[in-house]
């Protein structure tokens, strides 16, 4: 595994694509290293098969510029800030990945995997910097750690103007097709065997929620379309000049 300038974690195969992919899109364009890392293989979910989300999950990656993707192979519907074997797996992956930047998913969703997913990578982020915690690796603790915004309804401290990758994003989105495309009618049962049951992402309203998300984030800075994230802590201003905006870190707008 390669060292990477920030690291993405998702709970789940496509969560990266709706929530942060944007920004993963825009730091892959300037020509940062980025890998992303899927905590379980979404076995668990309604529609899909683990190999078949694997291909999706690889094809999204390529849509974002994004050139490295692994899943950690948790399990789906089984996530656990508290286990150590978990921790574990997470901790060596940071250790060997050593991001200056993490994002992972917020706390503030009633997806359980969501919930677990962010408390284990922003623990593990502690523990890989501790000399004697016992797991593979050098230590290292990266220098910041965001979480990302879905349906949370806490507000974001921080929004990126994602406009210049939307394109790019929604199509890694539609990578996962599998899970968005071909289910039945709303109020509609699957055919009998056929595995393709509904789910929220199936419905024919699913892809302009998406966008009037992002518009929602980005109207708030004064852009098209925007990614929403929350920070503990402050967010350090190493370059002043990041408050005056233009060419030198997109202040205020």
């Amino acid at each position: 595994m390669s060292h990477v300038d920030a690291l993405f974690f998702g709970a789940h195969p496509d969560d990266v694509e709706l929530t942060s992919g944007g920004l993963a899109a825009l730091f892959a364009a300037h020509g940062h290293a980025v890998a992303i890392v899927d905590l379980t293989r979404g076995e668990a979910a309604s529609r899909g098969t683990p190999e078949t989300r694997a291909r999706e999950a690889a094809a999204a990656a390529e849509a974002l510029g994004v050139a490295e993707r692994r899943s950690l192979g948790l399990p789906d519907l089984g996530l656990d800030a508290h286990d150590a074997a978990q921790q574990r797996t997470v901790v060596e992956c940071l250790r060997a990945h050593r991001p200056r930047l993490v994002i992972a998913p917020d706390r503030h969703d009633a997806h359980p995997d969501h919930i677990e997913g962010s408390q284990l990578v922003a623990r593990a982020c502690y523990l890989a910097g501790l000399a004697r915690y016992p797991a593979a690796g050098e230590r290292h603790r990266p220098e910041r750690l965001l979480f990302a915004l879905y349906r949370a309804s806490a507000p974001p401290h921080l929004v990126v103007d994602i406009t210049p990758v939307w394109e790019r994003r929604m199509a890694a989105l539609e990578a996962h097709g599998s899970q968005l495309g071909g289910g039945p009618a709303p109020g509609k049962a699957s055919p009998r065997g056929a595995g393709a049951h509904e789910t929220y992402l199936t419905h024919p309203d699913f892809r302009v929620e998406v966008e009037a998300r992002a518009r929602s984030f980005g109207a708030r800075i004064g852009a098209r379309y925007g990614e929403g994230y929350r920070t503990r802590g402050p967010l350090a201003i190493d370059d002043a000049r990041a408050l005056l905006g233009g060419a030198h870190g997109g202040g205020a707008r």
